[in-house]
């Protein structure tokens, strides 16, 4: 694929990428494809189409079947041009459609032409393509030019033969094995990549025997390349790029046969460190990074490579330079000892043009260093700090944080380290790891405590993070007070009332009063700031204050503070906070205080969170907030308290009302369908308009003979329903579990009608039976999926893996437009669009859709979708699903077939 030009001698900031390929379109360039008909062939004209096609094809550009099959045709008259350029990219092109097996027999007697032609290119390329589109029955009959190949004198020939090889023993390894005398002589081969190739045959054909146990195949396997590594050792293996791989190999047999060998009999080990005085500088590093990375290694097998890795901090190469620290940072995690001779070459790298290689050698050196070394290294990295950016700055922040808990008796030269750097320019992810290592500092080094604590309250006072600010008036709360003498903070919390936002001062309120309740010699002084805090501005400040004056005692005296209060205002809450907002929120004034007992102490799941590792950092200052009670929250609230949905199990997802009656009719009707693992609730919310009426005994009938799969379980009408006041009609239907069951629902509003008088609003006894028809109510597939984002699209597609990947190509008949289409497919399928992708841009007869969600069962789903107009308005699309269940991506296969 190409890669945006970018003219190397100007700022890439100030200078736009720029692509030749911007702004092309898949129709514009199949009408340009028409020139591989012309009688008199324009190579370079062709190739530059040709190159346009590819370009396409590796954006996810879809071809149909008809716009593929005339392309490749087209192609496949280019053979007869005798340039050597274009004829490389027909190969290309041919490779890239991947023809059908009718389609291949047409271009197959042109590329057996070039596989025995004199020109090397061609022999090369045709060997490439014909292994790649041909199936079984045509390689056998090709087999003997392929053997031929593989011993050609040509080492381009010979290459790709081999590689060729390499990716036949996933579809045809019967016919590759038939190759061992050749490849064997491969392997002897002076060319230094036709070697590298071999050996990597060699190792693929040793590894798993098709037909057996998994056991057995990994016995066969580990066997194999045993012997494959033996033999190979003691020969003489010429290739650096194959004395690389063989050391790999070597590796991994070292690591397989680790536990049926004894302690300090480590089978290879003496090839290992022989490679460390091969000449090639690659092959010295693999070597030394393979010693490193072996399981239970000894000071003395690390030696000698630590020793030839030493020398490569002193190259003039900068990729040996950073190959060499970026290693010896890895041992020094495990080994720190077997690292320090290295350290005086490492501190002439702080230095280093390449901010990477000084940043590694910081780190290490951080990590390797002694504690009479600790103030030198410091000198050196207050210089350095100010050229790196703030990624770079995080990890030595890291690592000065991981040194000071290693020496606590240099916490001052650390501690000081750490405020300068806090007091200059610096991202929020910057500042925040320079505050957390602080305040990790002060809770393990008692004697840091009074140093730290009174540097975070200089950073306060010209703080521009809220958030920082608020969590660092927290901890002044908590570890203040228990100082030599806590009087001092006050000032500067103080002043955060005067200067800052609602949010700072309503914190600094907060920390105030724990000031006051811990400290009883401070209470008066307290109390005359709190009473100051009354007046504030924000409603939230006044009340924090007229809260904390009340609670502790509103005189002011010296007193000790009452133990209840204490736990009550700055004790563990223990229970969920969105649980506790859930119950204010649902909670009617009365008579009855509110009940903090009454708030479900369980924490409720987050199925809307992506799934994250435990972090390995250490914990700071607490993670950033949780979200507010959700809709969500809510409804889960209100089904927990009705006992016939108690067994229905985690409700996955509530629906957005479906309205079921027009405006401003008589009766308002709408309803939201509650999702569960094996059961579905409908939520009437019904509402009577007229005044003159009271509704009685409401209930909706409801028809499911369009939902089969559907059998109604519960009902739970309405008694009563006055005017204008809302009330819930519930009906529950029970499905298989997990089947994301669809139908559709006819719904007829039945209930008693009693005429009220105007003047007394009182209803009559006697009332008449009356029904209101609604409209019908549809399950679709999209009810059994929630709409989850994900930040980076890419990084999560990758990570998910292609395990349980399914892909298939669509025709979506004519459409007013492709928006129009992607619409209706983000809508078919309910998911989250990501990164913009919803919005096509006018004009345009390619786009490509990324969706995002969670699936019934809390499945996660990526989705990646690529339109093309194909013809006047008929639109085609190619679907990709990746999830964590490779039935879920089926499940997603069949709703847009279906649909």
């Amino acid at each position: 694929m190409a890669q945006p030009l970018v003219k190397k001698d100007d700022d890439r900031d100030d200078e736009a990428d720029y692509s030749p390929f911007l702004g092309i379109e898949k129709g514009a360039v199949l009408q340009e494809a028409r020139v591989f008909n012309d009688p008199q062939l324009d190579p370079r004209r062709c190739s530059q189409v040709i190159t346009k096609l590819l370009y396409l094809l590796n954006q996810g550009e879809t071809f149909t079947k008809t716009e593929a099959t005339e392309v490749f045709f087209s192609v496949t008259k280019l053979f007869q041009s005798r340039d050597i350029g274009l004829r490389r990219m027909v190969y290309l092109m041919i490779k890239e459609l991947s023809p059908s097996a009718d389609e291949v027999i047409i271009v197959t007697s042109s590329l057996m032409k070039d596989m025995t032609s004199k020109t090397d290119m061609y022999r090369a390329n045709a060997i490439r393509v014909l292994c790649r589109i041909t199936e079984g029955t045509l390689l056998t009959q090709i087999e003997r030019y392929l053997k031929q190949a593989i011993v050609d004198k040509n080492p381009v020939v010979a290459s790709a033969a081999l590689v060729s090889g390499i990716h036949l023993l996933q579809t045809n390894p019967e016919i590759v094995k038939r190759w061992s005398n050749e490849v064997q002589e491969a392997v002897q081969s002076r060319a230094a990549l036709v070697q590298f190739h071999a050996l990597g045959l060699l190792h693929q054909r040793s590894k798993g025997v098709h037909g057996h146990s998994n056991l057995q195949i990994r016995q066969n396997d580990r066997l194999a390349v045993s012997k494959l590594v033996t033999s190979l050792t003691r020969g003489t293996v010429r290739s650096p790029l194959a004395q690389c791989l063989l050391i790999r190999y070597t590796s991994q047999v070292i690591r397989e046969s680790a536990a049926s060998t004894q302690a300090g009999d480590r089978p290879f080990y003496d090839f290992l460190e022989g490679c460390l005085r091969h000449k090639a500088e690659m092959v010295i590093f693999e070597a030394a990074r393979a010693i490193t990375e072996l399981s239970g290694v000894t000071t003395r097998e690390l030696t000698p490579a630590i020793t030839v890795l030493q020398l490569f901090l002193s190259s003039s190469k900068p990729v040996l330079r950073f190959a060499a620290v970026r290693t010896l940072n890895k041992v020094a995690m495990t080994h720190p000892m077997a690292v320090t001779n290295c350290n005086i070459d490492m501190e002439s790298l702080i230095s280093d043009q390449n901010r990477s290689i000084a940043t590694l050698a910081i780190t290490t050196l951080l990590k390797t260093g002694n504690e009479s070394s600790v103030d030198r290294l410091m000198k050196q990295i207050t210089n350095f700090m100010s050229d790196i950016a703030d990624e770079f700055k995080i990890v030595v922040v890291e690592a000065i944080r991981s040194l000071c808990l290693k020496f606590p008796l240099k916490y001052r030269s650390l501690m000081n380290f750490l405020s300068n750097i806090l007091r200059e320019e610096g991202g929020f992810e910057y500042k925040k790891a320079i505050i957390d290592s602080i305040v990790i500092l002060i809770r393990d080094i008692p004697e840091a405590k009074e140093s730290g604590l009174l540097h975070l309250c200089e950073f306060i006072e010209d703080c521009e993070f809220t958030y920082l600010s608020t969590q660092i008036l927290h901890f002044l709360g908590i570890e203040g007070p228990k100082t030599s003498d806590p009087s001092k903070y006050i000032r500067y919390i103080y002043n955060r009332v005067h200067l800052e936002n609602a949010t700072v001062r309503a914190s600094a309120v907060s920390t105030l009063a724990k000031f006051g309740a811990m400290v009883d010699s401070l209470k008066p002084r307290i109390f005359v700031l709190l009473r100051r805090c009354l007046f504030d501005s924000d409603d939230e400040v006044r009340d924090r204050a007229t809260l904390y004056l009340n609670t502790l005692g509103g005189d002011g005296s010296v007193v000790e503070t009452d133990k209840d209060v204490k736990d009550f205002l700055f004790g563990s809450l223990d229970l969920p906070l969105v649980n506790l907002e859930t119950s204010l929120k649902n909670y009617e004034p009365s008579e009855e205080p509110f009940d903090i007992n009454s708030v479900p102490r369980e924490i409720k799941a987050q199925p809307l969170a992506e799934k994250k590792g435990p972090s390995k950092k250490p914990a700071g200052l607490a993670a950033l907030p949780t979200a507010p009670a959700t809709t969500v929250d809510a409804y889960e609230k209100l089904l927990s308290s009705i006992p016939e949905f108690v067994d229905f199990g985690k409700l996955f997802k509530s629906s957005a009302p479906v309205e079921l009656t027009e405006a401003e009719t008589e009766y308002s009707v709408n309803v939201v369908k509650h999702i569960f693992d094996s059961h579905i609730v409908f939520q009437y919310n019904c509402t009577n308009t007229i005044p003159e009426q009271l509704l009685e005994h409401v209930t909706v009938i409801v028809e499911a003979s369009e939902a089969e799969e559907f059998s109604q379980v519960v009902s739970k009408p309405v008694s009563s329903l006055p005017y204008d006041t809302p009330g819930q009609i519930f009906m529950a239907f029970e499905k298989l579990e997990g089947v994301p069951a669809v139908g559709k629902f006819s719904n007829m509003l039945r209930f008693t009608v009693k005429e009220v008088d105007p003047s007394t609003g009182e209803a009559e006894e006697d009332g008449v039976e009356d029904e209101y028809q609604l409209e019908d109510l549809e399950v679709v597939a999209a009810d059994y999926m929630l709409k989850v984002g994900v930040s980076n699209f890419r990084n999560a597609w990758e990570s998910m893996g292609a395990d349980c990947e399914r892909v298939d190509e669509y025709g979506l008949g004519p459409r007013e437009s492709l928006a129009a289409a992607v619409s209706a497919v983000i809508n078919l399928l309910g998911m989250q669009p990501c990164e913009g992708t919803e919005v096509v841009p006018s004009n345009s007869r390619s786009h490509t859709c990324l969706l995002s969600g969670v699936y019934m069962g809390n499945v996660r789903v990526l989705v990646r979708i690529a339109f093309g107009i194909d013809g006047p308005k008929d639109v085609a699309m190619k679907l990709a699903v990746r999830s964590e269940d490779e039935s879920v991506s089926d499940a997603i296969h069949e709703i847009v077939a279906s649909g």
